[in-house]
């Protein structure tokens, strides 16, 4: 499964029904730690298959989910379970640990 993208208009379709865990990174164009992680993001995706869903929110492009939901510095990561936030993360991190900070969320 590859990192898929939501915004304002699909957020609550994509995420808060879906019906496993979702991971969403908040990121934007312009934000170098953002850039950084995707690599990582994108093989944690392909690597844990069906049991989590990773998305991505440009928060240039959807501020009002990003503003709902308090992000005041990107990247920040969330985990979304049955419509609630369960796990946040603010700021890069090695592949390592945002693949261990995604299998103990989910």
């Amino acid at each position: 499964m590859s990192v898929g993208k939501v915004s304002d208009t699909d957020f609550e379709a994509e995420v808060l029904k879906a019906q496993g865990p979702v991971v969403v990174d908040f990121w934007a164009e312009w934000c170098g730690p953002c850039r950084m992680i995707a690599p990582a993001l994108d093989e944690i995706a392909g690597a844990m298959g069906d049991k989590v869903k990773i998305v991505k929110l440009n928060v240039d492009e959807s501020p009002k989910t990003a503003s709902k939901y308090g992000v005041m510095s990107i990247p920040t990561l969330m985990i979304f379970k049955g419509g609630e936030m369960a796990s946040r993360q603010v700021g890069a991190a090695p592949k390592a640990k945002l693949q261990q900070w995604i299998t103990a969320a989910v």
